[in-house]
């Protein structure tokens, strides 16, 4: 545990050192279109599926552009928590990376806001990209009406998934629509007493518990209560949130001894082979089970008491306003917005395309039920993944839950997220 809140210490001041970063002290932008042999792309894809969806890419890249050498600089480690700090060093060091993976909304802002990352509208604009990309999913990408981040695609993160054969011996009825969070405790109040840990939780990677968490407030607060958190306007030292922390610490009763030494692709391992009976993340994990032959065993359903939000994790690609391979950077981007690769790449990585030029129907049943979803809004991004606020309040949001876990104190809890607003308060506040 003091490991993995020093990593997030370090992480912290990582970034408030690359947002005081500015366009004026670092070096000019480099020429997008010089011709090079070159291209670094960093990503977090490490996992069995994701490496094989991401591989989609640049095997397409290589393809179009056989002069190129792509060196692909992944950094493992659960949602990116190790890749940032690499990264913000990188940064700091002048060093970057051609492209890097980070998120849509806030995230993408940052860089942006630090002069780290190019104006990318080319890409949207060749094509007619912008037209074809989900509306609210274009918004997260723009910034004074230009694109700097092309996304790959929406993972859902509202979503509960759940063992067949568990819940079936246990007595429980597999949930559908209209899914109820009184009903969600009754079951896992079952299925423990079954003889099976209730809940799978890869805690070991720690936006699992944040992923939890989130839904636990979009359930109570809905999807205009999400915009408070958006503008800032959230008291997390209330009594909403101070219900939602209860509800979590009720919820982690549930969860397997082991939760604190598992992995998020290890949790669902442990769903597949039927040593729990539930498991809340975003669908990375559909992917993930997929790969592992899983998906005929493990059901789903829109977490409790959020049918109709489709809370996004969106992940993006962006390029570096100062490293040399300018121009095959943007070659890159403009491959993950190919309708071919795209579709099976969303194959692979259980991610829907954002896309309205990529047929959906080529997708599983529960992708073409989640790409509806996607479109028929509302689209939410996500909290735990540095969407919804900036990166810096993000991790002091991590730091607060791991306080809370700790501790079952909401003020601890609060405490942290003071504490993170204090290191990198927003700008207006």
């Amino acid at each position: 545990m003091m490991i993995m809140r020093n990593v997030t210490r370090a992480l912290l001041a990582v970034t408030v050192a690359v947002a005081g970063l500015s366009a004026c002290t670092g070096p000019k932008e480099t020429d997008p279109s010089a011709a090079t042999d070159q291209l670094e792309v960093m990503t977090w894809w490490t996992s069995a599926s994701e490496a094989k969806a991401f591989k989609v890419f640049t095997d397409a890249y290589a393809r179009a552009n056989a002069g190129v050498t792509l060196t692909n600089a992944s950094v493992q480690g659960g949602a990116g928590s190790s890749a940032r700090v690499a990264l913000a060093k990188r940064l700091i060091a002048g060093d970057p990376p051609d492209v890097w993976q980070t998120f849509a909304g806030a995230a993408t802002t940052a860089y942006e806001k630090s002069a780290q990352i190019r104006d990318v509208s080319s890409v949207f604009g060749a094509g007619g990209l912008a037209a074809q990309v989900n509306p609210t999913i274009l918004q997260s990408v723009t910034i004074d009406g230009k694109q700097y981040a092309v996304p790959t695609g929406a993972h859902r993160s509202n979503v509960l998934f759940f063992n067949k054969a568990v819940l079936d011996k246990a007595g429980v009825a597999a949930p559908a629509a209209g899914y109820t969070p009184a009903a969600f405790r009754a079951d896992l109040e079952k299925v423990k007493a079954s003889g099976v840990p209730a809940l799978c939780l890869g805690a070991k990677d720690r936006f699992t518990t944040a992923e939890l968490l989130d839904n636990i407030l979009l359930a109570r607060l809905g999807p205009d209560g999400w915009a408070k958190i958006q503008d800032d306007k959230l008291d997390w030292n209330g009594t909403e949130v101070k219900d939602a922390l209860g509800e979590l610490d009720d919820l982690l009763a549930y969860t397997s001894a082991d939760a604190d030494t598992q992995t998020w692709d290890q949790a669902i391992g442990q769903l597949v082979e039927g040593s729990c009976g539930f498991l809340t993340m975003n669908d990375s994990a559909f992917g993930e089970l997929t790969a592992r032959g899983g998906s005929d065993a493990v059901g789903e359903v829109v977490y409790p008491g959020t049918d109709g939000a489709f809370l996004a994790v969106t992940d993006v690609f962006v390029a570096s306003r100062t490293a040399p391979n300018a121009k095959n950077a943007l070659a890159f981007l403009s491959v993950l917005a190919d309708p071919a690769a795209n579709l099976e790449f969303s194959k692979l990585k259980g991610s829907v395309p954002v896309l309205k030029n990529v047929d959906a129907t080529g997708l599983s049943p529960y992708q073409q039920e989640a790409a509806k979803a996607l479109w028929a809004g509302p689209v939410l991004p996500s909290l735990s993944h540095g969407q919804a606020m900036n990166p810096g309040l993000t991790q002091g949001y991590f730091d607060a839950i791991a306080a809370y876990v700790r501790t079952r104190q909401p003020q601890s809890f609060a405490q942290a997220i003071a504490e993170a607003v204090a290191v990198y308060q927003p700008a207006g506040h």
